[in-house]
């Protein structure tokens, strides 16, 4: 029969999850608002296209779909590894 974590351990497992969530957050704020303040100075060519445009119709989306890929993968090895 499994016993139940220790609160420290569960105490420590949520810390960790609160930092990474915190640290994605930062993130996604930085590369949203900050791109989208400065857009006007972003003014060279990527791919073919204004560099801002690229960022609001591909950049960010691609950016948002890695920060939902490493949060999943990171929690799904902390689960493991806390099983």
């Amino acid at each position: 029969m499994e016993q139940a974590p220790a609160p420290q351990t569960k105490n420590r497992y949520w810390r960790r999850n609160m930092v990474l969530t915190a640290s994605l957050l930062a993130f996604w704020f930085c590369a949203t608002f900050i791109t989208v303040y400065y857009a006007r100075h972003l003014d060279f060519t990527f791919f073919g296209w204004p560099f801002s445009f690229w960022m609001a119709a591909q950049g960010l989306l691609l950016i948002y779909c890695l920060i939902v890929w490493f949060y999943a993968r990171t929690m799904n090895t902390r689960d493991d590894e806390r099983a």
